[in-house]
């Protein structure tokens, strides 16, 4: 009498939304260096700030490579690459993607296949960061908050690129660019770093310089980033219909250059200014008019009136 072999147990199904390859031990550990070290940072800006390792230079670097890194990502990877929110020529094009990456916030290409998923199962199952992943009670909600603003960046899942950023793997210019990441990360700590030195002719200011126009930077940069993923998925007012979670933050406008006002963004993802109603200031949607003016950008999809107001909350109308 012969035995019937034994079948295995099916294996799940992996979403296409999913790369096969998945992250590895290795790059979670660069991950959490160049988060983690420049956060560390924070905790000795304090007492430095009462001593002669802070001038003017520093400061001024700091605001220059702020508004550079952090419009990098909400004009560059965020509006233009992710949204197609205007068009811009090859040479505004190219910037943005460098400017974008001096935020070491990850490759161009990575970054926009993240952030499309994220609208396309926006708080849902197969959000990467909704602060919503464990439940709604305040537990649950806690534990999200913290994988919304940071622990989603070591998920072994992968996006899948060739999925939701196949437009950008045809462009030579933009994989040129998303391959060329890890350099450009050493480009935004020894850039302000050099010319701090430069200006000041000392290392001293070289020295200051690396501390607060690069490691202090990019850790505000990242966290006010993250902010958009946790804090405006979870808090804030609804002014427009939407089917998530989004929300408008006011306190976080200015530092986040216009993205949290989050709700308008979520109601009408394509629109190149969030802060649609009155007082809401967008810095970025700024930078694109200025853009606009100079010709390097065209086909700006701003807001009008009718479409807004169909999106309107029966609360805010």
């Amino acid at each position: 009498m012969t035995t019937a072999p034994t079948m295995a147990p099916p294996q799940p199904e992996r979403r296409p939304e999913l790369s096969p390859d998945q992250q590895g031990n290795a790059e979670r550990a660069l991950v959490a260096v160049f988060t983690g070290v420049p956060f560390l940072a924070l905790f000795a800006a304090v007492p430095l700030l009462w001593g002669r390792f802070l001038g003017w230079t520093d400061v001024a670097l700091m605001a220059v490579f702020y508004v550079l890194s952090a419009g990098g990502i909400t004009v560059g990877y965020h509006r233009y690459f992710t949204h197609g929110s205007f068009k811009a020529n090859r040479g505004l094009k190219i910037f943005m993607a460098l400017a974008g990456s001096l935020a070491v916030e990850g490759p161009v290409i990575t970054w926009v296949a993240d952030h499309r998923r994220h609208h396309k199962h926006s708080d849902q199952e197969f959000d990467p960061h909704s602060p919503w992943r464990f439940g709604d009670d305040w537990k649950a909600l806690a534990k999200g908050l913290l994988w919304a603003h940071y622990g989603w960046l070591f998920d072994a899942n992968r996006t899948s690129k060739q999925r939701f950023a196949k437009d950008l793997l045809k462009d030579r210019d933009i994989t040129r660019i998303h391959l060329a990441f890890p350099g450009l990360v050493a480009v935004s700590f020894l850039l302000p770093a050099v010319l701090g030195g430069l200006i000041t002719m000392s290392w001293l200011g070289f020295f200051t310089a690396l501390f607060w126009a690069g490691f202090v930077r990019i850790t505000l940069v990242h966290h006010v980033t993250w902010a958009i993923n946790s804090i405006c998925h979870t808090f804030g007012k609804e002014h427009f219909e939407v089917r998530d979670k989004s929300r408008n933050v006011w306190w976080l406008a200015i530092p986040s250059l216009g993205e949290s006002w989050h709700n308008l963004h979520h109601s009408d993802p394509t629109c190149a200014r969030h802060g649609v109603l009155k007082g809401q200031v967008d810095i970025s949607a700024r930078i694109i008019w200025a853009f606009e003016k100079a010709g390097w950008a065209r086909d700006v999809r701003w807001p009008k009136d009718d479409r807004l107001a169909a999106k309107r909350t029966k609360q805010a109308a």
